[in-house]
């Protein structure tokens, strides 16, 4: 099950992957398939296409980078009994790692791509060789996570076109340009059998007050078994992981890096892809050699 239909010009994705349950999971690499492996998971209600530039500059530097869309986003498949926690996105994890050499890659997750790495690593269900978290930590700010609530909740009726939905995404980011042609926008959304243009993501998907509260009791346990290389990378104008927020995860991990991308909102790959690629990039070739020179 999904939204609708794929708009025109949808990149058609690389991979089909069976993910927990069979559920069909698609993604994309860039790289050499024997080099070592960079899996990135985005955050709720984006795509893998947000990893695209990361993803190439992963595997000019020597990577087999890997981007998925998880459960319910994108091109994946819904899942039917709309399970959409972190266990379910783990498992869907540990079969994209199978699918891709079956060997500890680095993880590179965003908001809840992240909380769904922290998780996995933390309670041991996988092995990785370095974590890198995109402006989430396990405390957050709440106003805004309800903005991400209330973003993904609207519209549940469809949009009549393609401005009217350039228009809600303007409005949930205020300090991004607004797109001079709605081309980009095809990947967003699916054509609905009416006509009108859906969000791609299953609705079912959208963490509940619960589901965030259980979840981040599991980030707090996660967060402190980190053992293995880390780099926290923050929004610096964030409106989900504050200033206390990062200093409170370093504090638990101390061992880990930390990086404030100026002139970044919680969409931090989005808003200065220059240097959170540069950020990222420096990070996995000091704490995995992709043995290029």
């Amino acid at each position: 099950m999904s939204a609708g239909a794929r708009l025109p010009g949808t990149p058609v994705p690389m991979h089909v992957i069976p993910g927990a349950d069979g559920l069909r999971i698609a993604a994309d690499s860039w790289g050499d398939p024997g080099a070592p492996v960079v899996l990135l998971l985005h955050g709720s209600g984006q795509t893998r296409h947000a990893w695209k530039r990361i993803g190439e500059r992963l595997a000019s530097a020597g990577y087999h980078a890997v981007a998925f869309d998880a459960r319910g986003h994108g091109d994946s498949e819904w899942a039917s009994d709309g399970q959409y926690g972190p266990d379910a996105m783990i498992g869907d994890l540990r079969c994209v790692i199978r699918a891709f050499g079956d060997k500890p890659p680095a993880l590179v997750g965003a908001s809840r791509g992240g909380g769904t790495s922290l998780i996995a690593i933390g309670e041991g269900r996988v092995e990785a060789m370095a974590l890198v978290l995109v402006d989430i930590a396990p405390q957050i700010e709440m106003q805004g996570f309800g903005r991400i609530q209330e973003f993904m909740h609207q519209a549940p009726e469809g949009f009549e076109s393609l401005d009217q939905v350039a228009d809600a995404i303007a409005s949930y980011q205020p300090h991004r340009r607004r797109p001079d042609t709605l081309d980009g926008l095809a990947k967003n959304v699916r054509l609905g059998g009416d006509g009108r243009y859906y969000w791609h993501w299953d609705p079912r998907s959208v963490l509940t007050l619960q589901d965030f509260t259980e979840r981040n009791t599991r980030l707090e346990h996660s967060a402190r078994r980190l053992r293995l290389p880390t780099l926290l990378v923050k929004g610096a104008t964030s409106d989900v992981l504050s200033d206390a927020g990062a200093q409170s995860f370093l504090s638990t991990c101390p061992h880990a890096e930390f990086v404030n991308v100026a002139h970044a909102a919680h969409m931090v790959a989005g808003d200065r892809n220059d240097l959170f690629g540069n950020a990222v990039l420096d990070f996995i070739a000091r704490t995995i050699p992709s043995g290029r020179h």
